[in-house]
């Protein structure tokens, strides 16, 4: 073998490691924010199941606020759904779009079952809808805390694939589309949780 064939074979494996390393890096930021997003769906879900003991709790002592109860619980329905299509491809912009509204709509149910319930004292003081509301708070928070490690990892990964050299290879590798944030219409009422102190 001649020096200028074992230059170039030396080379040719350099170019090969560099662009495996930025295949299995892309495929890394990939998985990570996917994962994040999991930690989302299941703060998401743990939210969704309190929704209806909210609901129950509030039905014995407001019946003819009926219209409100039903709207809460279309909403939780319709954002369940939406969560339902964002975890089969995390990061789709579409899929992230719908969660984003189903999720806005649920707030906006929440915050005007609590405007009812503020007329309702003994609702209020009733020891179940405390712990309901305390659990309903303490999930808010945990579903801003996973919003942001989820949004942190999504731009971490779009920063990678748009950098160079990773750009003229993520499309080849299956990597063309960015991943779009998880941003809730109402994001300072998310950040916050609903005013659902009862």
């Amino acid at each position: 073998m001649s020096v200028s064939t074992i230059i170039v074979l030396i080379v040719l494996a350099v170019v090969i490691f560099w662009v495996v390393g930025i295949f299995n890096k892309l495929v890394t930021l990939k998985n990570r924010y996917k994962n994040a997003f999991s930690q989302i769906e299941v703060q998401l879900k743990r939210r969704y199941d309190l929704i209806p003991n909210l609901v129950e709790t509030a039905k014995g002592y407001i019946q003819h606020e009926r219209e409100t109860l039903e709207a809460v619980i279309n909403a939780r329905n319709q954002a369940m759904s939406g969560l339902e299509k964002a975890s089969a491809n995390p990061g789709n912009p579409a899929a992230m779009l719908d969660l984003n509204q189903a999720e806005g709509m649920l707030s906006g149910a929440l915050g005007k079952l609590n405007v009812v319930v503020e007329a309702y004292p003994d609702l209020k003081a009733n020891q179940n809808m405390m712990q309901l509301s305390e659990e309903l708070t303490s999930t808010e928070n945990k579903v801003a805390f996973s919003r942001q490690a989820f949004n942190d990892a999504v731009t971490e990964y779009n920063t990678y694939k748009q950098t160079f050299p990773p750009v003229i290879f993520a499309g080849t590798f299956g990597h063309s589309e960015n991943a779009s944030l998880l941003e809730f219409a109402d994001s300072e009422a998310m950040q916050e949780a609903p005013k659902v102190s009862f």
